[in-house]
């Protein structure tokens, strides 16, 4: 044990000193029971080696404490009265006396003269006095064994030898635990050796419980790990009417993933690999709360372990972001201002010039003195990226077909720095006011609002350089924000989505202008992870519109889209489309794709349905033959009638 410091508390006395020295343990007091626990300890070997013919003193086994009292006092009266002689005076005969009545509590009480002494010693007296006066008491000392239960103040009392040799002894051990007749107590020495112990111990069980560890991953590696087995009917029926037992439920999803992992070697042979995976459909719809129908969906989508980590992604909130006003301030000017108001924040990444991270802020983050004068506006890091993938010019022309709640609008207007045109339209009124307020918070003064229906575009107005398409989906990218998703989806809700997000996407092509010397160029996102609402409407807009193809988004991270998925094949050209997950990407979900309309005009194949037909009669056609050209109206070209020479059939008609 280290030195105890100066302005430490000593060790506390026995209740019988402390009740004699009122408890008030001083520099003096202390000195004297150590110097007299050493000629004790000092004696006690003498003693030892004399009964032994020199050996080694052993450990001492219980006994009658008198008579180890009485062989010990035979031992050192030699020792006593030369003490005697030599210190020849009445202090040291009222020591020894002091020593020889003390009471056998296990401490070597050495009575002080008085309260004076006691005084004395705590000024620093007894410190700064005679040598001899602590020989004297030291030899005195000698004349009287120690109690049994006496306390080694310097540590260990017995010699190395005789400390506890194992861990074992340390509970067992007559002489440490035999209180009834006075045997040695623990000593501040045997503390730190079974502290010493305890350590050992509690390590060798850390390695222990590593050893098992490798063992038991070594035995999965060789199969040798007992199979899992899945529940029956009996106990899923059970388990169906009661609360489910979610360390249970947690429990089985990670062994199911183990073998799925590895089915060929860790099934069990009675089983498919589709009783895997439906009881690992109901497990985890019971443990995150997903309904059947979306949970079958989302599996679809991912391995069964990304699938997890997807779920889990799904339940913790996204971070909060803001988007700098590059119309008011700068980036490195609001994190400054932020800061000084004791927020933690961070950049977004490389990707972005204006996006910060908020950790933590000591103020609401909305109510801040910037955010009323229109220096920042909230936004999911998400929803930079359309307007990202967009980019739009300075003096150019751009619709916002699905704009409210406007941070998508204000950052094209900032990126255009108050140029040209903003159309900001959005089917639903009430969310418009949230989108007046924040184009006039943050000052932008490009923007025009309009209430249509985005599906009534390009009649209304068209001919735009660059067309932005946030569509309605089923919000299954968001699923953090929004946890009524997991059960209030159907098959229906999908139908319904993606037939209005084809119409959208339509709509959004033709209203641009391909003609635009700096556009021309479509973004079509959605909050969705699900292949029905991204690459499968995008697919259908190529189709469907002939005249655009898809190009670069210019974010240089994220998942490609889908080519193929689940046997249907999808244009090649959708690698160029973005997805993003919160599990991969710490951003909410969201799929991104950008066209480039490449001509005004869209050529119709001859065998056309007729309701194709007719939705397309208002707006301008231009047969020759056997190909029909639309021109939709709106879309700032001209219509052109294209002839073309037919050549007469032959034959009987």
């Amino acid at each position: 044990m280290g030195r105890r410091a100066k302005n430490k508390q000593d060790a506390p006395l026995p209740l019988d000193l402390d009740k004699t020295y009122d408890g008030k343990v001083t520099k003096g007091v202390h000195d004297r029971l150590k110097h007299q626990s050493i000629r004790a300890h000092k004696q006690r070997e003498a003693a030892a080696l004399g009964q032994n013919g020199g050996g080694r003193a052993k450990k001492r086994k219980s006994g009658s404490s008198n008579s180890k009292r009485e062989a010990a006092a035979a031992a050192s009266k030699k020792p006593r009265q030369e003490s005697d002689d030599d210190s020849g005076t009445d202090d040291s005969g009222g020591a020894a006396a002091g020593v020889l009545d003390a009471p056998d509590d296990g401490w070597d009480n050495a009575s002080l003269e008085s309260d004076s002494e006691l005084d004395g010693a705590g000024s620093g007296s007894e410190l700064d006095g005679s040598t001899d006066e602590f020989d004297s008491a030291e030899e005195m000392v000698t004349a009287q064994e120690p109690g049994p239960g006496a306390l080694d103040l310097l540590g260990d009392s017995s010699g190395s030898e005789d400390g506890f040799e194992s861990y074992d002894e340390i509970g067992t051990d007559d002489d440490s635990m035999d209180g009834a007749d006075g045997d040695a107590a623990m000593t501040f020495r045997d503390m730190e050796r079974r502290s010493r112990m305890l350590d050992a111990q509690r390590a060798e069980d850390v390695e222990m419980a590593e050893m098992e560890q490798a063992d038991a991953k070594a035995a999965v590696a060789d199969g040798e790990r007992e199979l899992f087995a899945l529940p029956t009917e009996e106990q899923v029926a059970a388990e169906t009417e009661a609360p489910p037992d979610l360390p249970l439920v947690q429990l089985r999803i990670q062994e199911i993933i183990r073998v799925l992992n590895n089915f060929a070697q860790l099934r069990d042979p009675e089983r498919s690999r589709n009783d895997y995976t439906e009881q690992l459909k109901r497990d985890l719809c019971h443990y995150y709360g997903y309904n059947d129908y979306l949970m079958t969906k989302l599996l679809q989508l991912f391995p069964v372990a990304e699938a997890v980590e997807f779920f889990e992604a799904n339940e913790v909130p996204r971070p909060v972001t803001i988007r700098t006003n590059t119309l008011k301030t700068r980036r490195r000017d609001l994190a400054q201002a932020l800061i000084n108001r004791g927020a933690n924040l961070d950049p977004i990444g490389k990707w972005t010039k204006v996006g910060l991270t908020i950790f933590d802020a000591p103020v609401p983050i909305g109510a801040t003195p910037e955010y009323m004068a229109g220096h920042y506006m909230i936004q999911a890091a998400s929803s930079f990226l359309p307007v990202v993938a967009l980019a739009p010019q300075e003096n150019e022309k751009v619709l916002d077909m699905s704009a409210a709640p406007g941070g998508k609008t204000t950052y094209c207007a900032a990126l255009m720095k108050n140029t040209g045109l903003v159309v900001a339209n959005d089917a639903n009124r009430e969310r418009e006011k949230a989108l007046v307020a924040n184009v006039h918070r943050l000052g932008i003064t490009n923007t025009l609002v309009s209430n249509y229906d985005g599906r009534e575009f390009p009649k209304i107005m068209g001919g735009f350089d660059r067309v932005l398409l946030d569509a309605p989906c089923s919000g299954t990218g968001v699923i953090s924000k929004d946890a009524s998703v997991k059960t209030n989806k159907s098959d229906d809700d999908f139908r319904m989505l993606t037939h209005l997000q084809k119409e959208l996407v339509l709509s959004a092509i033709d209203s641009a202008n391909a003609a635009s010397p700096t556009g021309g160029f479509i973004v079509y996102s959605t909050c969705s992870v699900t292949v029905e609402e991204d690459e499968a409407v995008v697919n259908y807009a190529l189709r469907k519109r002939p005249n655009v193809r898809l190009v670069s988004t210019g974010l240089d991270f994220g998942r490609p889209g889908f080519t193929s998925f689940r046997g249907k094949d999808f244009h090649s050209s959708l690698a160029l489309t973005r997805r993003f997950f919160p599990h991969t990407h710490n951003m909410d979900g969201f799929f991104v794709a950008k066209f480039q309309k490449i001509s005004n005009k869209i050529q119709v194949p001859e065998r056309s349905s007729s309701a194709t037909t007719a939705a397309t009669a208002a707006a301008g056609t231009a047969t020759a033959g056997t190909a029909r050209f639309i021109v939709p109206a709106g879309s700032g070209a001209l219509l052109k009638r294209k002839k073309r020479k037919t050549k007469p059939s032959g034959g009987a008609t």
